[in-house]
């Protein structure tokens, strides 16, 4: 359960589009409606509930998002993380269904659920086979009647939501986030987000929470949206069913805001990370605003590449730029936000920012960026039908958010949008005497040390017994069903003759097209000596055009279409569909013509060898690198570092020569995938990538076995954390290819494959309270393999939690797995398969994983047939042959673990 706010992360481009729900105001059990597009019913229940419900059949998945209309704005005065509380509470139980039920009903349809607070709303997702709709729907519903919000239960959920606290005010951008809404909405609830205060939910009670849910938690303060393969009216009986029992309430009056002019103010933050980063912040209208759509013009038209503010970029004095706005629906934030290496002349980038922003206010903005902004948003309104979680995310936002009845109505308002309207708002809003500026400032760290204590030690630990769990009737049938899902996916697959392999996915969800490449390559191995970060200079210089089109002419020539490019070893272009020629064009002319022009390389060069400088002192680098140290010998490839001197002494022929040798066709795979034939496809990469050669052997691009690591444990400093973050981890012989892969898969499942329900979930989280969150991974490749386990946690309960994790590995080896136990994993990973082809995006990084690690493309299914096979004896014997828990390395980032 990740709790998520609007504004969290401030680099993300928020392009949510809006969707309003129709209000019947009928009398009766339900209203509903079908409206102008037959994939969407809506509906009104009797006792308020509004339904909207979206048929995509792009995978047998569904989403439903619960949206309760109430979040930290309805907080009482001085106690701002209620909303969130009550969020966390939902998943402890309910008259009807406890905890442990929740908890196994949701590993066994995925795993995909998850829930956030805003400062308006508060959602519950899931995402779940086609089959497990009716599941979804019990849950929410009998959580919508009531939660138990049980004193004991508080007690323990307390721990992990002070966790949650302590893990993002360790965030350094949080807190420049956090601090700036402060000033910028103070005496409102804005001045804070949903996240609340370690002291005040020590001052919050079991009884609180419940009142609150009591009072807030009301079909009449609900949306629900579901989105996926379904009959809308089918779902509809069954949502009237199950929610219309349920009774409406009278809701308590809402808070009203009353802002204030916004002072002037400069502030800096310390932050872990390598780079400056500089934030020019103004207060916006909110999402109710009819000024909004052309803010939102303007937003994109300031972040377009062929703008001012990138031209910093261009001209070597940063690194990165963007321009965004966070909206909230009384008020919003826009910002810009440029980095650059340390040491940089922060107030004169600060300047140049300013004097553009004036300049747009003052003289307006170029009308064919404005232009080019309605393409793009044009291209993206057509894309959200690309995936089925993220469409039900973009429907219960805008339903919750915007107020706007439809996709096509948001997509109307921004193209009546004119020139003069960007220029009036810039005018209006652009008030730089009203700015915050904010500098997120790299501190160093200490270099990483030896740390005491270790895994071993007297102390007994109580761990959390894995046991079965009497589900009800309607969850039953679900957990016992252990089929071979059925795959949607029928990709076709080309060799051309140069080598390079074509794989062609026809999707008719929406009027786009989407391609992803990827070129097999390794910069630890492929680097010359002395040539060490020559990777990270060529990046770079692939967005300064081509040999046919300059950087301002390539750019102009993606926004003639709206598509989204990026060029590199892993590249790809969106599209719609009637541009796809043109944009594999234009995508073939950036990968296999790159201009690389010497002057950008003398440029940019300056700035990243201070980058890295300042990355090889940072805590997060560092942490890295102990970690990597640990596990592999002196002389492993993975070791090899870039240095500021390495960089420096790089010339224009070192890229040329770096990129001629790993930029070749039969290392790369493309996928196709979208509204497009495989013929149509074919055609238009023959005719853009079929001429492309390579130049001599291919170069070597595994990394070598590795002997067993020893056991370490190393601190490495971070002074801006509160809170440490945890890597514990050992290297294994296991490459993905061995047939023992799929035991410890499944092995790893029952230790940390689900929310909750997972032994160290139940260890880490819910009876104890260490952690917030637990995360365990098993990484295979093709010659080598890592098996990991990550937490965050308060430096007092590092070494308590790390010995809970060996304890529980060495439990696997040395007992069997409860029948309960791996039938409901075998349930979550069966059912991930369809899960990971709910969106397009997925679907085709799918198929470029199964081709780096060179698995046949029906991986997925094959997998599935295994995991069904396998028994008890066969997990615990795998974890016999290559679990290693005493050779386990510890390395905590933040303060010492005490």
């Amino acid at each position: 359960m990740k709790h998520v706010a609007v504004g969290r992360s401030l680099l993300a481009k928020i392009f949510l589009m809006a969707i309003a729900l129709l209000l019947a105001g009928m009398a009766g059990t339900a209203s509903a409606t079908a409206g102008g597009d037959k994939n969407v019913l809506r509906a009104t229940l009797s006792n308020g509930l509004r339904v909207v419900i979206v048929r995509n059949a792009l995978a047998p998945v569904v989403s439903t998002s619960v949206n309760y209309l109430v979040g930290s704005d309805e907080a009482p005065k001085g106690f701002p993380g209620m909303a969130h509380a009550q969020e966390h509470m939902m998943f402890r139980g309910s008259p009807g269904l406890t905890a442990d039920q929740l908890a196994n009903i949701g590993s066994v349809m995925g795993g995909d659920f998850n829930a956030n607070t805003r400062e308006s709303i508060t959602q519950y997702l899931y995402t779940v086979p086609s089959e497990d709709l009716d599941v979804a729907l019990h849950i929410e519903a009998l959580r919508m009647q009531g939660v138990d919000d049980s004193e004991k239960a508080w007690d323990k959920e307390r721990g992990a939501i002070e966790q949650e606290v302590a893990q993002d005010v360790s965030i350094p951008g949080y807190k420049m986030y956090e601090k700036l809404r402060a000033v910028m909405f103070a005496g409102t609830p804005y001045e804070h987000d949903a996240l609340g205060t370690r002291p005040s939910f020590d001052k919050t009670t079991a009884k609180m929470l419940k009142d609150f849910h009591d009072a807030w938690y009301a079909p009449n303060n609900a949306i629900l949206v579901v989105v996926g393969d379904l009959n809308p009216q089918k779902a509809l009986a069954e949502i009237k069913q199950l929610f219309g029992p349920i009774k409406s309430k009278t809701l308590p009056a809402r808070p009203k805001m009353d802002f204030k002019p916004v002072p002037a103010k400069s502030f800096t933050i310390d932050t872990d990370s390598p780079n400056e980063t500089q934030i020019v912040a103004l207060r916006f209208p909110g999402l109710h605003s009819p000024d909004f759509p052309a803010l939102e013009v303007l937003a994109d038209v300031l972040a377009n590449h062929r703008f001012d503010l990138y031209g910093l970029v261009a001209d070597g004095k940063a690194l990165g730029a963007d321009f965004s706005i966070e909206p909230l629906p009384k008020s919003g934030i826009g910002y810009a936000a440029v980095s650059f290496s340390p040491g940089g002349d922060a107030k004169a980038i600060e300047q140049e920012m300013r004097s553009i922003l004036t300049k747009v206010a003052t003289a307006g903005v170029p009308p064919e960026l404005v232009e080019a902004a309605k393409l793009q948003e044009r291209r993206d309104a057509a894309q959200e039908k690309d995936s089925i979680a993220g469409l039900a995310s973009v429907w219960s936002d805008a339903v919750a958010l915007y107020g706007l009845r439809s996709p096509d109505e948001d997509l109307a308002r921004i193209e009546k949008v004119t020139v003069a309207d960007v220029n009036r708002v810039a005018r209006k809003y652009l008030k730089l005497d009203h700015a915050i500026s904010a500098l997120m400032l790299p501190q160093g760290s200490g270099k990483p040390t030896a740390s005491g204590g270790g895994f071993g030690g007297q102390e007994t630990i109580s761990l959390g017994e894995a046991k079965p769990t009497n589900l009800p009737d309607w969850a039953e049938a679900a957990l016992n069903r252990l089929v071979v899902p059925h795959s949607t996916l029928h990709p076709v697959v080309t060799t051309l003759a140069n080598g390079l392999t074509l794989i062609v996915q026809p999707e008719d969800v929406s009027d786009t097209v989407s391609v992803y490449g990827h070129i097999r390559n390794r910069p630890e191995t492929e680097e010359a000596v002395g040539k060490e970060g020559v990777s990270l200079i060529l990046g770079p210089l692939l967005t300064f055009g081509t040999e046919h089109l300059d950087r301002i002419a390539y750019q102009k020539a993606l926004d003639e279409i709206g598509a989204r490019e990026h060029a590199g070893t892993d590249f790809s272009i969106e599209m719609l569909s009637q541009d796809f020629d043109r944009g594999v064009e234009l995508l073939a002319d950036n990968e296999l013509h790159p201009a690389l022009p010497a002057g950008a390389m003398e440029l940019i060069k300056p700035q990243i060898a201070q980058a890295v400088a300042a990355r090889n002192e940072s805590p997060g680098w560092l942490a890295q690198r102990a970690l990597t140290a640990a596990l592999f010998p002196a002389g492993d490839p993975s070791l090899r570092q870039a240095t500021a001197g390495s960089v420096n002494a790089l010339t224009p022929d070192d890229v040329r020569a770096y990129y001629k040798e790993v930029f070749r066709p039969d290392l790369t795979t493309i996928v196709v995938i979208g509204n497009i034939t495989p013929e149509k496809a074919r055609a238009a990469i023959e005719k853009n990538f079929g001429a492309w050669t390579a130049v001599g052997p291919k170069p070597d691009t595994d990394l070598p076995a590795a002997p067993p690591n020893h056991a370490a444990d190393l601190t490495v400093p971070d002074a801006s954390r509160v809170q440490d973050n945890v890597v514990l981890a050992y290297n294994l012989a296991l490459t993905r290819s061995d047939p023992d892969y799929y035991a410890l898969a499944l092995g790893n499942a029952v230790l940390g494959g689900g929310f909750y329900s997972t032994r160290l979930s139940i260890d880490l989280r819910k009876n104890t309270g260490l952690v917030y969150s637990v995360g365990a991974g098993l990484q295979a490749g093709r010659t080598r393999g890592v098996y990991y386990v990550d937490y965050a946690c308060d430096p007092d309960n590092v070494t308590k939690a790390a010995k809970i994790v060996a304890q529980e590995l060495k439990n696997m080896q040395t007992a069997p797995v409860t029948t309960d136990e791996l039938t409901r994993v075998k349930a979550l990973m069966l059912r991930q398969i369809p899960l990971g082809e709910a969106s397009i995006s997925a679907i085709a990084g799918g198929f470029l994983e199964d081709r780096e690690l060179n698995l046949p493309l029906d991986a997925p299914p094959v997998a599935a047939q295994r995991y069904i096979a396998l028994g008890p004896a066969e997990i615990e014997t795998a974890f016999q042959k290559w679990m290693r828990p005493d050779d386990m390395v510890r390395v905590t980032q933040g303060p010492p673990p005490r």
